[in-house]
């Protein structure tokens, strides 16, 4: 049995623990509400203009951007991942990262060569380690999406679809439900999708707006105004900008609920620990106690 010291030294390290992960609980806590609200900030918007960009795939507009176009055979794809810069938030980055590996795995089989862009030290760090083809990444992205930056790192992609390089580009991050769960989502980007569930939309926004698909029974037709390229040049400039935003937003959403809920575990697994310690002290004490004694009483019937 261990001695009293050791003991006592492990309840205190334990209590010292306690005190670090209760204090990562109230800072995440903290953060989450404001994650939280630039993340509900944004689901409109996403939500609207990527069903928008699914009726223009169905419509026939005279100008057809690239974004628009349809490749029968892909042969390349780009992946962007949105992982987290900091560990500590449970299976977040595992579960998301398992996923983006097994896509990857499917494209291997399919002889599909597949380019990522990362944003997150904890997926540039697990693709470089793998040796995927990592054409741009950045990490460091704070507390708050800075749209700037995400679009210096996504234009490598952009660029490579515009040019042929790449068929498709497809954008994996952890999609927010609720405070207690954190959903991995693996969506196409582009070519625009078309008659597929808008993976930011929440029930709440379906039960109000009466439909769960972005797609309709119905054509799609516009008039364009003053031309159809500049309108649909802008519209798919947004749509990109405003679905990558949204995917950061819902990531860091996630990545501070997921760390609180982690957190408050630790702490109450250390209190659990703590109380284990304290009874095997107690019982370590008085058994030392007991022997003392007979040791004493055995002493003085001797003399």
């Amino acid at each position: 049995m261990a001695g009293i010291k050791e003991i006592r030294n492990k309840i205190k390290s334990v209590h010292n623990t306690r005190k670090i992960t209760k204090a990562m609980e109230m800072v995440a806590a903290s953060k989450m509400r404001k994650a939280q609200e630039k993340m509900r900030a944004g689901r409109p918007y996403a939500t609207k203009v990527r069903a928008i960009a699914a009726h223009l795939m169905e419509a026939n507009p005279e100008y057809r951007h690239p974004y628009m176009v349809e490749r029968p055979e892909p042969s390349a794809v780009g992946i962007v991942v949105v992982s987290t810069d900091k560990g500590l938030c449970g299976g977040l980055n595992t579960n998301l990262l398992r996923l983006v590996l097994a896509r990857i795995r499917e494209f291997g089989e399919k002889n599909i060569t597949v380019q990522v862009t990362a944003f997150g030290a904890k997926a540039v760090g697990l693709l470089a380690r793998i040796k995927v083809n990592l054409v741009s990444q950045e990490v460091q992205l704070g507390d708050a999406p800075n749209l700037e930056r995400l679009i210096g790192a996504l234009k490598v992609q952009l660029d490579d679809f515009s040019n042929g390089k790449i068929d498709a580009v497809y954008l994996a991050t952890s999609h927010f439900v609720n405070t207690m769960k954190q959903d991995p989502c693996f969506i196409r980007l582009l070519p625009l999708p078309s008659g597929l569930p808008d993976p930011f939309r929440t029930k709440e926004s379906l039960v109000n707006e009466g439909d769960d698909d972005v797609a309709s029974a119905y054509g799609w037709d516009y008039l364009y105004e003053p031309d159809a390229k500049a309108v649909i040049d802008d519209l798919l400039l947004r749509y990109v900008e405003g679905m990558v935003y949204q995917a950061v937003a819902e990531n860091m959403a996630s990545e501070q609920s997921a760390r609180m809920v982690a957190m408050k575990a630790a702490s109450d697994n250390a209190k659990k620990v703590i109380g284990d310690l304290e009874l095997v002290y107690n019982k370590t004490r008085q058994a030392a106690i007991t022997k003392e004694i007979s040791e004493i009483v055995g002493g003085a019937a001797a003399v």
